[in-house]
């Protein structure tokens, strides 16, 4: 296993590098006859593509995306899914400098010592760049979703840096550069403006909603769905944190409170986050996850070159201030891989089991 495949019915390998001719994914085991096209793609792409506002970095990529294999006629053939998207506005000359030192909070040192070698262009094969792929995949796996369960899959930015972002309504996510929940966002645009001008960064916390989930994706023990979701969320570049449901505010409940009452009307609460004993309940999938400060900062920083000896590190280039501002479409997309190769799996083991009760309705999600 070289960790670059994702999934277990539904798999993705990414390929490529920041600063190489194209990345790109292979997608197998897809259902044969689900509509697709280039366009279908594209649109979640263009969600996360770099360049798109002021506060994040201004390498202009268009993302286009190929399909090169696995699509007939406007359908998918059940055969591999091949995605190809060219890079076209590499800068290699700007990590010239840092080719024999490490940077700060980087894969460098890491890579350099497993490997024995690294791509300091770009950050090479840790770069976010390579997230893009993950998103087309993604939009193949929401399409499948949607059209099979009706499910929907949504993300948005809860804080960015020391800044709190309350919940007003989903119709403002696609309003703003930020995926914040709020009609006004002129707060957020001036935090970044100075975080910038001071040649610093900061992080950010997300959240993803998968609604109208079926009930019994995952399994009960090493397979669980919120252990599976954790996994890939964790996979995602600058994620220190995942909370399921209530999360580390679990912590301080009570068990009177945190376990979600059942009714004939549905779920008093939602605390597990949709999923109990590691199978969804059919309530929406809640996670939360937090992303560390960008590394790739223009203040100078401590550290050391490949012959041991101190340096000082200041890393020129385009670089997003808070590599969270971008990131809602890319999680979004790994909950969507998740969730459509559990539905897979648990259609293949248990497609003609047929429940005693019906499921009750998922309220409070």
């Amino acid at each position: 296993m070289s960790g670059n495949t994702l999934g277990t019915l539904f798999t993705v390998t990414n390929f490529g590098e920041s600063h190489g001719p194209a990345i790109g994914c292979v997608i197998d085991g897809c259902p044969p006859g689900l509509a697709l096209s280039e366009a279908d793609i594209q649109a979640d792409l263009d969600r996360r593509r770099p360049g798109t506002s002021r506060h994040v970095t201004q390498r202009a990529e268009p993302d286009q995306v190929e399909i090169l294999s696995g699509v007939y006629e406007g359908r998918t053939t059940g055969t591999p899914i091949a995605l190809l998207i060219r890079n076209t506005d590499q800068r290699s000359k700007d990590y010239s400098a840092i080719a024999d030192s490490f940077r700060p909070g980087h894969a460098d040192y890491a890579c350099w010592h497993k490997y024995g070698l690294r791509d300091p262009r770009g950050g090479g094969r840790s770069s976010a760049r390579l997230t893009a792929p993950t998103v087309a995949a993604g939009a193949v796996a929401r399409q499948w979703l949607a059209e099979r369960h009706g499910t929907v899959v949504r993300g948005c930015m809860t804080q960015v840096g020391e800044v709190a972002i309350p919940f007003e309504s989903w119709e403002h996510v696609p309003h703003n550069p930020f995926f914040a929940p709020v009609a006004d966002v002129s707060a957020l645009e001036d935090y970044m403006d100075a975080l910038r001008k001071a040649g610093d960064s900061c992080g950010a916390r997300l959240r993803v909603v998968a609604s109208h989930v079926p009930v019994g994706l995952g399994e009960p023990l090493y397979d669980k769905l919120d252990a599976d979701i954790a996994h890939v969320m964790m996979g995602l570049n600058a994620v220190k944190a995942v909370e399921i449901g209530a999360g580390f505010a679990s912590v301080a409940q009570r068990g009177t409170v945190h376990g979600d009452a059942l009714t004939p009307q549905g779920f008093a609460s939602n605390n597990a986050g949709g999923i109990v004993g590691g199978i969804s309940t059919g309530q929406d999938i809640e996670v939360s996850i937090g992303i560390k400060p960008t590394s790739s900062i223009i203040s100078p920083r401590q550290s050391i070159d490949t012959a041991g000896r101190p340096v000082e590190v200041v890393t020129k280039g385009r670089h997003d201030p808070c590599v969270g501002i971008r990131a809602t479409p890319i999680a979004e997309a790994l909950l969507a891989l998740v969730l459509i190769d559990h539905a897979l799996r648990h259609r293949a083991q248990c497609g003609d089991v047929v429940a005693a009760v019906p499921p009750i309705a998922a309220s409070a999600g």
